[in-house]
């Protein structure tokens, strides 16, 4: 047995790396444990290549509008190998400044997979050293869930999408959360004819539902065939290509995407003896300081399945370690986290959905606008943009930003502070406007909407 740490991480992911530098600048002896690649589920196969895939895809609407702005059309062609090998060497470059970060910090690190022996004692799979921690820290993140259908075996998940040899002509994604919409999208836009399967009637559940509206919309005209209410019970190997079974018939597909959801990445981490108690999913059941069952461990990300987004764990590590190792005691706070889905258009929310907002408050005002963006309106696009405000009538206060149309990802950042300082409705109407912009929607909007649909609005 080596010598003693104060802070033992297992998993080399955002909240993981966070927390293990910010406890070694507290003066705390730490080692973490990776036995992957550095920087986890975000920058190995996540939010970063995904973002960067999206960027690409882009291109496509650029190139096809390029005309209407008086440029001569070119003859631009896409290369998958050479975006997937500019893709890698991003990859490496991040990796090696999580690495070096850590080396900055003093953190010892160790390229193996890492199982709780006891609630302060981890070892080492690659090696069998056991190593004795006053405090684990266990931010091993979440993987992709497969359906138990035959031949599910034989479809990828999104952490084989980033390093195909090729893409196929035409693909099958079965889903309808973030990854899901996301990488329809982006490979509709790449030349991949795709399909989506959804088992609901709407993609991006527990969204508000006019972006949900909105965006099925969008998917559809750009050329991707949805089908709600199925799901693949079925997948057969033909040739070179899949046949795909669904309660509704059959789809050839040169490739199958499973994106039905992410479980918490517990299987084989001994927390049974350490006494971490899990729930019916896997997920570590934590307190709001991210204290498990155990006295000695901890636990943050998507593993406890909490808010499964790369911010919140980092937050989460870094309240961990200045809490335990800081003398600075805080927690994440979790509620009107902002998020964005990287779809084209892309979606940015923050705060209540209507849905949310009628269930709680009395009466809901909302505003709503549609408008084209500036960047289609000499174009023959017929794409629009959706900007919604809910608002607790009483109090004035804003509940709920959503936006779905270009740059919303970048403009729900900036709305969200002053939703979480409880701005006013009033308060956003007596910000100057900045023009000719799409965000000015969001303090020019002087009416509330009559609801067309009900409670959802």
């Amino acid at each position: 047995m080596t010598e003693p740490v104060d802070l033992f991480v297992i998993g080399g992911g955002s909240g993981g790396v966070r927390a293990a530098r910010i406890a070694a600048g507290h003066g705390a002896k730490v080692a973490l444990a990776e036995e992957y690649r550095y920087g986890g589920t975000c920058v190995i196969r996540g939010c970063v290549p995904k973002k960067l895939l999206v960027l690409a895809s882009r291109f496509a609407d650029e190139f096809a509008r390029a005309a209407d702005f008086g440029w001569t059309p070119v003859d631009a062609r896409f290369d998958w190998a050479s975006l997937r090998a500019a893709k890698d060497r991003e990859l490496a470059r991040l990796e090696g400044l999580y690495r070096d970060g850590l080396a900055r910090a003093g953190v010892r690190t160790i390229d193996s997979r890492a199982v709780l022996e006891g609630p302060d004692l981890v070892r080492l799979s690659s090696t069998g050293e056991r190593v004795r921690a006053r405090r684990v820290l266990i931010a091993t993140g979440g993987t992709p869930s497969r359906p138990g259908i035959p031949g599910a075996e034989l479809a990828i998940t999104s952490n084989e999408i980033f390093d195909l040899s090729a893409l196929p002509s035409r693909m099958v994604i079965e889903g309808g959360g973030f990854i899901a919409v996301e990488f329809a999208c982006l490979l509709q836009r790449l030349g991949v004819q795709v399909t989506l399967v959804y088992r609901g009637e709407l993609v991006l559940r527990r969204f508000d539902d006019d972006l949900r509206v909105h965006l099925d919309a969008a998917m559809r005209e750009s050329g991707i065939e949805i089908r709600t209410g199925e799901t693949i019970t079925a997948i057969e190997r033909r040739g070179a290509s899949f046949r795909v079974a669904t309660e509704r018939g059959e789809i050839d597909a040169g490739l199958v995407m499973l994106a039905i959801g992410r479980v918490p990445n517990t299987q084989g981490l001994g927390l049974e003896r350490a006494g971490v108690e899990i729930d019916e999913r896997g997920a570590i059941r934590v307190t709001p300081d991210s204290r498990t069952s155990a006295a000695s461990v901890w636990a943050v990300g998507d593993v406890t399945d909490r808010v499964a987004l790369t911010p919140v764990a980092i937050r989460e590590g870094h309240a961990f370690a200045d809490s335990e190792f800081g003398n600075e005691r805080w927690v994440c706070d979790h509620e009107d986290v902002p998020a964005a889905v990287f779809t084209t258009p892309e979606i940015g929310t923050v705060g209540l959905t209507e849905a949310q907002a009628r269930e709680r408050f009395a009466r809901v005002d909302i505003y709503r606008s549609r408008f084209r963006p500036m960047s289609n309106v000499l174009s023959a696009r017929v794409e629009r943009m959706l900007m919604k405000l809910v608002v607790d009538h009483d109090s004035d206060r804003v509940l709920g930003v959503h936006l779905c149309g270009p740059d919303a990802a970048e403009m729900i950042q900036l709305a969200a502070i002053p939703l979480k300082m409880g701005a006013t409705k009033r308060q956003f109407d007596r910000t100057m406007a900045v023009h000719p912009t799409a965000a000015e929607e969001l303090v020019t909007m002087r009416e509330p909407v009559v609801p067309d649909r009900g409670a959802a609005g």
